[in-house]
């Protein structure tokens, strides 16, 4: 059961990621050509800035999910309803907060673009943008949990694919006869709204949730330990742009997110492999099942290593030439940044191999034992980006972001080893070590090909075929040699799915 499901979470994510990633090529390009970097920019800085807003409910989720793994597996529905009670109360709080602090935002943000935009055209872009993440509190992020920890995250998947299709389209249509921002991210806010109203439906139909269920608060005390852990997280992903908000300009802004849009959706490709598995790890630790656990783990990181080091190191080599052709035309800034691309590669490399690690950590509840470290990572990524930014800019806060990464990386890998599986520390660096060494043989055998000029998406799509081709043939060759268990090991994993699937 558990391989199915993690079958249907896994197509499912490949599926959204996919149709994200082409819907986030297709609109910010027509708001780049339709409206110029300055709107793609603020647009950007201010999805940013709400995100930090969403640091309220920083925690309470991953607490929920581990609270309920062990009885969901028991089926006890009484205390299923005792912590989705206490964590909706908390939400709904937060709901609150959120409206407060999106209006003081909305209030205050503006003062930052003056140069470029009026007050009220700021203060009403904000507004629209935050109003789909107020109904996501509201609504569906609790029940969002609980299907989560009972490993149907494909149900919320298909939701999104749906509303990810329909808000493309509109969003274009409204882009070439409007030709209004606020309309198109009017459009978009709605549409997206259906997304936690669907799953609220979807659960209160499903399950058997006792509305009037005493809340049992002891069940996410660890909410803000885990708090710790999702701000490290932000601190990862956003911290760069707040200081590019601060330090540079909203072109400066622009082609930063033009290149993080290429990576995220790499990255979201690599982290859609991972959809259920701490859930599944999770219900293997209630179970007791700790040589199951060791097993499993072992797959998990050979998959994700292999999958990490192939699809970056074809990014590296090939992020330059795409964004070269998707800016075409755009004069108002360079967007050819080589160094910039390298490192946004290897950062988001550390940032996937984490993964495994990450959602062992998790799935045993171990918030507290952990926070300390992703405490430091944020201070990492935080103090050398300020201190390179002035000097280096785009570069420098993407250096501080690598430091981060690479240390919580490590870390995260040294405390599973010795406190959750018994295994050596030196398991890890023997991965990076191959992977490191995998990755230079890709550059090797690209470098002796003579790839032709990019000058459409054509021919980048031949360059980029060629690439991931040697790629790909490379990486699995070290596979073989490297990691022949875990090879065999996964093949009879997806053997067992598909023919469990066909006996279905």
């Amino acid at each position: 059961m558990r391989s199915k499901k993690a079958f249907l979470n896994t197509t499912s994510s490949l599926i959204l990621e996919l149709v994200t990633i082409i819907s986030g090529f297709i609109v910010p390009r027509l708001i780049l050509s339709r409206f110029g970097s300055s709107y793609h920019g603020i647009t950007s800085s201010i999805t940013q800035f709400i995100s930090y807003i969403s640091l309220l409910t920083a925690g309470i989720g991953g607490v929920t999910r581990a609270s309920l793994y062990k009885p969901l597996e028991e089926k006890d529905s009484q205390k299923i309803s005792a912590i989705i009670k206490a964590t909706e109360n908390f939400i709904r709080r937060v709901a609150y907060i959120f409206a407060i602090g999106l209006s003081l935002f909305a209030i205050l943000y503006p003062l930052l673009v003056l140069d470029d935009f009026g007050w009220f055209f700021s203060f009403t872009l904000v507004l629209i943008l935050g109003m789909g993440t107020f109904v996501r509190y509201y609504f569906g992020l609790t029940y969002q949990m609980l299907l989560q920890a009972d490993q149907k995250q494909y149900v919320i998947r298909f939701i999104e694919i749906i509303t990810t299709v329909v808000n493309t389209l509109v969003a274009a249509l409204l882009i070439k006869l409007v030709g209004n921002i606020h309309a198109v991210k009017l459009g978009s806010s709605l549409i997206f709204m259906a997304n936690p109203i669907f799953v609220f439906l979807y659960v209160r139909h499903r399950y058997k949730i006792d509305t009037d269920a005493e809340p049992d608060n002891s069940a996410i005390e660890q909410r803000w330990d885990a708090f710790a852990h999702q701000i490290a997280n932000f601190a990862n992903n956003n911290t760069d742009l707040v200081i590019l908000s601060f330090f540079t300009n909203l072109k400066e802004i622009s082609v930063y997110t033009v290149y993080y849009g290429v990576s995220n959706g790499i990255r979201k490709l690599v982290t859609s492999v991972s959809t259920g598995v701490e859930a599944a790890f999770g219900n293997m630790i209630a179970k007791g099942e700790k040589k199951v656990l060791e097993r499993n783990l072992s797959l998990f990181e050979f998959l994700i290593y292999s999958l990490s080091t192939l699809l970056f190191t074809c990014l590296g080599i090939l992020i330059v030439s795409f964004v070269s052709v998707y800016t075409k035309g755009v004069t108002d800034v360079n967007y050819i940044r080589p160094e910039f691309g390298y490192l946004i590669a290897i950062s988001e490399f550390f940032n996937c191999i984490r993964i495994p690690y990450q959602a062992v950590a998790r799935a045993a509840g171990h918030y507290r034992q952990t926070r300390n470290g992703a405490i430091f990572e944020a201070v990492i990524n935080i103090v050398i980006s300020l201190v390179l930014v002035k000097r280096w800019g785009l570069v420098g806060v993407t250096v501080g972001t690598l430091c981060a990464m690479l240390f919580r990386t490590l870390q995260y890998s040294i405390y599973i080893s010795q406190n959750i599986v018994n295994r050596s520390v030196f398991v890890t660096f023997k991965r990076l070590l191959i992977s490191g060494v995998n990755s230079a043989g890709i550059v090797g055998a690209v470098s002796l090909l003579h790839l032709g000029k990019v000058t459409t998406y054509y021919t980048w799509f031949l360059n980029g075929l060629a690439v991931f081709g040697i790629a790909l043939v490379i990486t699995a060759g070290f596979s073989m040699v490297f990691y022949r268990e875990d090879t065999k090991g996964f093949i009879r994993l997806v053997q067992g799915i598909t023919r469990g699937r066909r006996k279905t």
